[in-house]
């Protein structure tokens, strides 16, 4: 079966590049840690993390309590798991969203050119030129009472598609030049044919690239917005651990480890996946040159 050969082939990939690159072996390490933690050891929590003053509240941290307990009277282990869970969550449908929406706009405006391919770019242009924090704002000023995770992820994903179809028609400008692809149109291959066969191989490598990144804009942007109460603040994500951490000024009373977790859990996500790109990328270089 094909589909079979090429998962094989993609799995032979993912393991060789595991071996032999050190920046993508720890950063996927790291990576697999964060998924345990948000969506297989999340849902044994004792009690829910989003009731407050289930459990004693400001404990530092104990062989009871790991991580101690906030002026809210969670268990910050617990809520720390729920928030990992949740914001993952929010980044994968944001990168799903708007990667393949600029791969998409890319690979049609790149190929097609004309009136198509200005009317994409003056479209994504808009985008790019409108402040994308502030659009947020706004919209999430407007719809706050429906925001649910899902549509969280799909609002922030409004404004992190149009770069990503900029830089996918800019390859494909080049690559449709290539002597392979005008030999594939002069056999009589259809346009599609020749964007999923002939140049979709040379992008892909990038699309999983941006996919990785958009999952750390994303994850920074939800953060962002929660700091200005503009997330989904009776959840569990780990922009609201650092909304109600800050309010309760846990930092200026020594509730140090309340806000501590989600700060070196950000860090260590940022980290994770920007190791899982730069290895990625060193991979992409290495077969391109």
């Amino acid at each position: 079966m094909p589909s079979l050969s090429f998962l094989k082939s993609i799995g032979k990939t993912f393991i060789f590049l595991y071996k032999s690159n050190f920046k993508l072996r720890l950063g996927f390490t790291l990576i697999l840690i964060l998924f345990i933690l948000g969506f297989a050891v999340s849902p044994f929590s004792p009690t829910s993390t989003r009731t407050w003053y289930a459990v004693p509240r400001d404990r530092p941290p104990s062989p009871e309590y790991l991580l101690g307990t906030s002026s809210m009277g969670r268990d910050v282990f617990w809520e720390l798991c729920a928030s990992i869970g949740k914001s993952l969550t929010i980044a994968l449908i944001t990168a799903l969203i708007a990667s393949h929406i600029g791969l998409f706009i890319g690979l049609v405006s790149g190929i097609r050119g004309g009136l198509l391919d200005r009317f994409l770019m003056f479209v994504s242009d808009t985008f790019i030129i409108v402040p994308g924090f502030l659009l947020l704002i706004v919209v999430i000023s407007i719809i706050k009472s429906w925001i649910t995770i899902p549509l969280l992820g799909a609002i922030i994903s409004i404004v992190s598609w149009p770069w990503p179809a900029r830089q996918v028609r800019s390859m494909v400008l080049s690559l449709r030049e290539r002597t392979f692809v005008y030999t594939a149109k002069l056999s009589g291959m259809r346009t599609s044919k020749v964007l999923l066969f002939e140049i979709m191989p040379y992008v892909l490598g990038w699309h999983l690239v941006n996919f990785t990144n958009t999952i750390l804009f994303s994850i920074g942007t939800e953060s962002g917005l929660a700091i200005f109460g503009l997330s989904i603040l009776g959840d569990n994500t780990l922009g609201v651990m650092l909304y109600w951490a800050l309010n309760y000024y846990a930092l200026f009373r020594g509730i140090w480890w309340w806000i501590t977790a989600p700060i070196v859990t950000l860090v260590l996500i940022f980290i994770s996946f920007y190791l899982v790109s730069i290895g990625l990328s060193e991979h992409l270089h290495r077969i391109i040159g």
